[in-house]
């Protein structure tokens, strides 16, 4: 049987299928694009080059510059506030000034008024001892006691800071320590070893820069100032000391004290000369007063008055 020949299926594909909003392309590229390509790409730059949109550098420069401008603006209002208050801090610091001038020169008079009345109670006490038959032994001791003005052989030391003296930088004086100063001046511990080397190698009186020495006497400091019996000294000091000239000098230079002096003058550049005058004038101490010592004689005269007076009161009772 003939058949007709059986055709293949023709397969047919299927379209693909329609987005809904086929039509609305304009509205769909609004939607997929809402921010313009331009304004992306420049957000992208700003955020690389950081939020403030400047470099880091120069956002530091400008924090620098902002800086030293505050910086100023404080210096400035600073200086003006100190133009406007400088007059009243000058008046003030010269009507200090003007106020120590002024209780400095009365301290002067009042202390030469001192002087002047010692004096005139220590030539009056001279006077009575005359008048009254002084003897050797009160004249000896008002030598020994620096009461009575002496003359004689004897020594004269000339003791001077360094050329170029200058305090410590610290304010410390290394001295305390070490024994030393390495800054040229000549110091109150330097002074008291000097005038003791003097006493220990036979002196029977000692003045520096005219003061004359007592058993009452101080050699102190004050700042870099030298007090003998409390009155400032300055360079150079001159120590006049009586005695046997040539043996004094010979025995301070060979102690301990003059050794001392010495390596001051080799090692700190502190100046002495030491020369043995024939004669030097040492003044009397301005005041010389005991206010608690008592002649060891007074005791027993004392002690009987009181025995007396203890049986005095028995032979009453």
């Amino acid at each position: 049987m003939c058949g007709m020949p059986q055709q293949p299926p023709v397969r047919s594909s299927a379209a693909p299928a329609r987005r809904p909003d086929a039509s609305m392309s304009l509205i769909t590229n609004v939607m997929d694009h809402s921010l313009d390509d331009g304004y992306a790409e420049a957000a992208a730059r700003k955020k690389a080059l950081g939020e403030s949109g400047l470099p880091r550098t120069l956002r530091s420069k400008l924090g620098l510059a902002g800086g030293l401008v505050l910086a100023a603006l404080v210096v400035t209002v600073g200086a003006a506030q100190a133009r406007v208050s400088a007059p009243g801090v000058a008046k003030e610091r010269q009507e200090l000034i003007d106020r120590i001038d002024r209780e400095s020169d009365g301290a002067d008079r009042l202390e030469k008024d001192v002087d002047r009345l010692r004096d005139d109670v220590g030539s009056r006490q001279r006077a009575a001892l005359r008048d009254s038959g002084g003897s050797t032994a009160a004249d000896l001791v008002g030598v020994l006691s620096g009461a009575t003005a002496v003359h004689g052989p004897g020594v004269k030391l000339v003791v001077d800071d360094a050329k170029e003296a200058s305090t410590g930088g610290d304010g410390t004086n290394p001295r305390e320590t070490s024994g030393f100063s390495d800054t040229g001046r000549v110091r109150d511990r330097d002074m008291q070893r000097v005038v003791n080397g003097l006493w220990e190698s036979g002196a029977e009186a000692v003045s520096v820069n005219g003061q004359r020495l007592t058993a009452l006497s101080a050699i102190r400091a004050a700042g870099d100032a030298i007090l003998v019996d409390n009155k400032p000294l300055v360079p150079p000091y001159t120590v006049l000391a009586v005695g046997d000239g040539e043996r004094l000098s010979t025995r301070f230079q060979n102690g301990p004290d003059g050794l001392y002096l010495h390596a001051l003058e080799e090692n700190f550049g502190i100046r002495a000369t030491i020369s043995t005058p024939g004669d030097v004038l040492l003044p009397a101490a301005p005041s010389v007063i005991v206010r608690t010592a008592r002649p060891v004689a007074a005791a027993p005269r004392a002690a009987q008055q009181t025995d007396k007076t203890e049986k005095t009161e028995k032979g009453t009772s």
